[in-house]
C-alpha cells in the first residue's frame, strides 16, 4: 500500500487552489496558512467560527481515542474499509477525505486494509483542532486540517470517496468535493445502538426515527448495509471513555451519568447503517 497526503486543497477564504511553500499553504491572492510542527493546518478562519474553541474538547479527544484504539468499534472500522476499497483495481490510485475526522482512527483503519499495489491519497478533516493533532501525532502520512463540512477546503470535483462517521453531513459541499461517479459512504446509529447505555442513563427511550435516509440531491443510493454486534466492556474508566465520545455526554442529566459512572461491567449492542450514495454525472 501507498499512502501518500491529499493535496488539492482549497483557500477556505477565496476557494482558490492552495500551494505548498516551505511550511505554509498559500494561494495565488496571498493568503497563507502555516502548517504546525506536529504536521496539521489550520484552515478554519476566526470568521466563520460559531465558538472560541469548536467541536469536541481535549478530553474528548483523549476518551476516544483510548476507546477505539482498544478495538471496540473494529467491525465499523472493517465495513467502512471494505465499502472504500470494493471493486478496485490492485494498482488503483484511490483520494479519501473523511469529513469529521476525529482523532483519525476510521482513516488509520482504511490505510491498514489498502490494497499491496493500490495508492491513497488521504484527507482527514475536523473541527476540533484537538482531534486533529492527535490525528497527527499517530499517523504522518495523511493530510491533516482543522475545517468545516459546511466550507471544505478542497478543490471541487477532486475526490473519490467522502466518509462521514456519526458526523454532521453537509451534502452540498460533498457533492461539490466528489468526481462524478465518487461514493459518499455515510455512518449513522441505528435504532438499538448503545440501547444499554441508553436505558441506564435516562428514565425512558424516545421512540427512534425509522426510515432510511433521504437522498440528497446530486446523490443516487446505493445499497448499504446494516452493522450490528456486541461488546462487553469491563472497567469504569472504558465506560466513562464511551460516555465522553457519544452526544449522550451532554444529553444524559446529573442523575443519568451518575449511574453510568457506578457500572464497572456493561454489555452493549453496537447497531448502525452505512449508507451508500453515488455522486451524479455533472450537466
Amino acid at each position: 500500500m501507498n499512502i501518500l497526503p491529499f493535496l488539492a486543497l482549497a483557500c477556505p477564504l477565496d476557494g482558490a487552489p492552495l500551494s505548498r511553500k516551505g511550511a505554509a499553504w498559500c494561494c495565488a491572492a496571498g493568503h497563507s496558512f502555516d502548517i504546525a510542527s506536529q504536521g496539521y493546518t489550520h484552515l478554519l478562519p476566526v470568521q466563520k467560527k460559531r465558538s472560541h474553541d469548536p467541536g469536541d474538547s481535549k478530553e474528548m479527544v483523549v476518551a476516544r481515542r483510548r476507546f477505539l484504539n482498544a478495538g471496540y468499534y473494529q467491525p465499523i472500522a472493517a465495513a467502512v474499509s471494505r465499502a472504500v476499497l470494493a471493486d478496485l483495481p490492485p494498482d488503483a490510485t484511490l483520494s479519501c477525505l473523511d469529513a469529521g475526522s476525529g482523532e483519525g482512527y476510521y482513516l488509520r483503519q482504511l490505510a491498514a486494509a489498502t490494497g499491496e499495489g493500490q495508492t491513497l491519497a488521504v484527507l482527514g478533516l475536523d473541527i476540533s483542532k484537538w482531534a486533529v493533532l492527535s490525528a497527527a501525532k499517530q499517523d504522518k502520512r495523511p493530510n491533516w486540517v482543522v475545517g468545516s463540512n459546511a466550507n471544505l477546503p478542497v478543490l471541487s470535483g477532486t475526490l473519490d470517496r467522502v466518509l462521514c462517521m456519526f458526523g454532521f453531513p453537509v451534502y452540498a459541499e460533498f457533492a461539490r468535493v466528489l468526481k462524478p461517479g465518487g461514493l459518499l459512504l455515510q455512518v449513522d446509529a441505528g435504532p438499538d445502538h448503545l440501547r444499554e447505555l441508553r436505558e441506564i442513563i435516562y428514565p425512558s427511550l424516545k421512540p427512534e426515527r425509522g426510515g432510511e435516509t433521504p437522498v440528497p440531491a446530486g446523490f443516487t443510493r446505493q445499497p448499504g448495509e446494516s452493522v450490528r454486534f456486541s461488546v462487553d466492556i469491563s472497567g469504569a474508566e472504558q465506560i466513562a471513555d464511551l460516555l465522553a465520545m457519544t452526544p449522550h455526554l451532554f444529553r444524559a442529566s446529573a442523575e443519568g451519568k451518575a449511574r453510568a459512572a457506578a457500572l464497572t461491567a456493561l454489555s452493549l449492542t453496537v447497531d448502525v447503517r452505512l449508507t451508500h450514495f453515488r455522486r451524479d454525472a455533472v450537466g
